[in-house]
């Protein structure tokens, strides 16, 4: 049996893969990621590489999990992470009602971009064996809104656990004049480019 470990106990990612009906289990990173990088693409590389590297760890630490290995069940942990960026500076979740204003101000009445990096590892039984990483961006187009629109959607607390402080998916939708790219990855995870990884890697048996 092959199984996805995600490194992300976001309720956004788990709907996303369950929607392409990829088996996993939930097994979130616990570090505290650090920003590394010379632009938007390699920050969000390597912020998904490093919660995929602490759960692969984690998972390999873990000696009740040997019996499933010896058994002959393939593990591979999927890594991912969000940023929002305009005008080159990285908006993140907000830390207060006030940021989430801020952010939300700055976007409105702009086009903004929005990036997923995605790191895959596959674990031996002892060892980490493979890795690879990507990254997908969409463009947003955001409608001009007013500071009540605004106060009002933060007012829902939906922007609190979210990057640049907004759900696509959610009330935020109404504001949205449109994308470029796709609509899965400012959700938080380009799944028709896991699934293509995934069957790149063998996940999948082909007929």
């Amino acid at each position: 049996m092959k199984k996805i470990i995600l490194a992300s106990k976001s309720p956004r990612r788990q709907e996303l893969l369950s929607q392409i009906r990829v088996p996993f289990e939930v097994r979130p990173s616990t570090i505290r990621e650090e920003m590394i990088g010379n632009n938007p693409e390699e920050i969000v590389i390597n912020l998904s590489r490093q919660k995929c590297e602490d759960s692969a760890s984690a998972e390999l630490r873990d000696g009740g999990q040997r019996s499933l290995i010896m058994a002959g069940e393939d593990r591979v942990v999927l890594g991912a992470d969000t940023i929002v960026v305009l005008d080159n500076q990285i908006l993140g979740k907000p830390g207060s009602y006030r940021d989430a204003v801020a952010m939300l101000t700055a976007l409105q009445g702009r086009t903004h971009q929005v990036y997923t990096g995605v790191t895959f590892a596959r674990l031996s039984v002892n060892d980490l064996v493979a890795e690879e990483s990507f990254a997908v961006c969409t463009e947003v187009d955001v409608f001009p809104m007013t500071e009540k629109e605004i106060r009002d959607y933060v007012s829902t607390g939906d922007p609190s656990d979210k990057a640049g402080a907004y759900g696509i998916q959610g009330e935020f939708a109404r504001y949205i004049k449109g994308i470029r790219g796709d609509y899965n990855n400012v959700v938080g995870l380009p799944v028709s480019e896991v699934y293509r990884h995934l069957k790149n890697w063998g996940f999948f048996e082909s007929k």
